[in-house]
């Protein structure tokens, strides 16, 4: 005999039902600073080349794009990505065209530079222990470079269908660490998956997670100062190595944000409409999964709906009903209906949008707090290895100064923007992410601190000019003695025109012997001497303080010394 389901148990299957995620699509952006090679000759390969030039070496491909390609490759949904875009950031994008791409220059082509590995395809993945395994498809992997600012970010894009929301909300929040952020009492490692493994085409392990090895994190954080990648990250950036990896790379690059990588979420559900506030919030901040409580005080979370959600079309009308869009700066998640024919429309549905007018602008915000992290962090290491006693230390300090100040002007009117878009749903969601993000007050402190510097240098350059003119007009002034004394001495005063040469001659050595001597016996007390000068113009000192001046000229007193 069969036994009823309980009341309470139907709703609860009839909530799995509507809430099972369809599909979902996860972009993971990984924004990581380039540090400059030693390289032969005056003139520095910008990275994309370094990497192009390894040839077979390298698994990193350069992308042809659909805007400089085939005819064929060039879609509806290509032509909407371009056009939602001001014309401004349509060269940012895209270049001039065609012609452009294919100049010898390095400033030739677009500014951005895309390449892709195709060896991966697939990911299996394990959220946490006794969780089935599921496999994603790994839909690409690119890596994008930008003209004169070295900033490289990694783009890993993975897809799956027919997902339980619990699960889906939790690869959202493990999927994308660079490495744990600890481990708990039995040393499994905190926020990660808890297995992660790279497939290619046949199905066969490319490489797997090792966050569950807690001493090698350790001991590298304890020797270098910094911390340790799991080696699948390592793996997928190959050839790109870390900093203080012992590996050898022809590009080193180094962490300049929080190991949690900023993410897009894209999930077409049964019905929306059944996801509680609870489950909003969870997605909205990227949670994970847990229980029907609410995962901070609802103090905290009195004010989500206006600061976090985009809600021009949660409604039950439209060309794509109850979609809302969920955006905290670190994350951008769309949540929409899967039965609406828009939502799910390759080429002008809200999936075409996500992956590409959406993803574009959300790649721009943390580009643009990428670079200026990247210029601060610049700052910082020009000031350390500033030694002032160390001439050579000062020029070096200078010229870094000087090359990060004309290098942050071209970033300010090449990729600096505040606003993408005229199209209103493009510009919100920016806004919303660079508001998060703090882009305007980043960009404002950053470029503050690169003024005061620049403002030092010149300060500087004036006080070492004003010294030197000084110097040079006590010379002049004490030169004039000698000018007078010898104009009079040249009053036939003594009548050598008819002597022998060699008495001329030793007329002369001793003239310029003496002079040469007094210049520079001058030019060593200049500076004591300027301040005789001063105090004799001074008609509020005495006599004797002019004297006392005179005298301190050689003499100085022994409170001064």
């Amino acid at each position: 005999m069969l036994l009823e389901p309980s009341p309470a148990a139907k709703v609860e299957s009839e909530r799995s039902a509507a809430t099972s995620v369809r599909h979902l699509r996860q972009i993971l952006l990984w924004p990581l600073r380039l540090l400059p090679q030693s390289q032969q000759g005056d003139e520095r390969k910008p990275p994309w080349k370094l990497l192009s030039d390894l040839g077979e070496q390298s698994p990193w491909r350069e992308v042809v794009d659909e805007y400089t390609g085939d005819r064929d490759r060039f879609h509806e949904r290509h032509y909407n990505e371009f056009v939602a875009f001001l014309p401004v950031v349509q060269r940012f994008l895209y270049g001039d065209g065609r012609s452009a791409r294919q100049g010898d220059g390095e400033g030739s082509g677009p500014p951005m530079r895309v390449f892709r590995r195709r060896d991966i395809a697939a990911l299996r993945a394990r959220a946490r222990p006794g969780d089935p395994l599921v496999t994603l498809h790994v839909v690409h992997v690119d890596l994008y470079f930008f003209y004169d600012v070295d900033v490289a970010i990694l783009n890993v894009e993975v897809s799956a269908d027919d997902l339980p929301l619990p699960l889906a909300q939790e690869l959202l929040y493990r999927f994308g660490r660079a490495y744990p952020a600890g481990w708990d009492d039995q040393g499994r490692a905190l926020n990660c998956l808890d297995s992660l493994e790279w497939l290619d085409g046949e199905g066969r392990v490319l490489a797997r997670s090792d966050a569950q090895q807690r001493e090698a994190f350790l001991s590298h954080v304890c020797e270098h100062r910094a911390p340790r990648l799991s080696t699948h990250w390592a793996f997928v950036l190959a050839p790109l190595v870390s900093h203080h990896s012992d590996d050898r790379g022809v590009l080193r690059f180094r962490q300049i944000e929080y190991h949690r990588m900023p993410m897009m979420a894209y999930l077409a559900l049964a019905d929306p409409c059944a996801l509680t506030r609870n489950d909003f919030v969870r997605l909205g901040l990227v949670t994970g999964a847990a229980s029907d409580a609410v995962p901070y005080n609802e103090q905290h979370l009195a004010d989500f709906e206006r600061r976090y959600c985009y809600d021009r079309f949660w409604c039950d009308s439209g060309a794509a009903p109850n979609t809302r869009y969920l955006c905290n700066g670190h994350a951008l998640v769309v949540v929409g209906r899967a039965q609406s024919e828009f939502f799910g429309c390759r080429d002008r549905g809200v999936l075409a949008q996500f992956r590409h007018q959406h993803f574009l602008l959300f790649l721009i915000a943390h580009f643009q707090k990428a670079a200026l992290l990247m210029f601060s962090d610049r700052l910082v290491e020009a000031l350390k290895q500033l030694d002032v006693n160390r001439p050579a230390s000062v020029k070096r300090f200078k010229r870094a100064i000087r090359e990060s100040f004309e290098q942050f002007l071209r970033f300010t009117h090449r990729y600096w923007f505040h606003e993408v878009s005229d199209q209103a749903q493009v510009r919100a969601l920016f806004q919303m992410c660079a508001t998060h993000l703090g882009l305007d007050g980043l960009y404002v402190e950053v470029k503050e601190r690169i003024a005061d510097m620049n403002s030092y240098l010149d300060a500087d350059s004036l006080r070492r000019q004003a010294n030197t003119v000084v110097r040079l007009t006590v010379v002049t002034i004490f030169g004039l003695i000698g000018t007078v004394t010898t104009g009079f001495l040249g009053m036939n005063l003594l009548s050598e025109a008819d002597a022998p040469m060699t008495r001329k001659l030793l007329f002369f050595c001793l003239v310029f012997v003496v002079t040469t001597v007094l210049t520079v016996y001058t030019m060593s007390k200049s500076k004591r001497l300027s301040d005789f000068l001063d105090a004799l113009s001074d008609e509020r000192l005495s006599a004797w303080s002019k004297v006392k001046a005179l005298v301190a000229v050689w003499w100085l007193p022994r409170e001064e010394r």
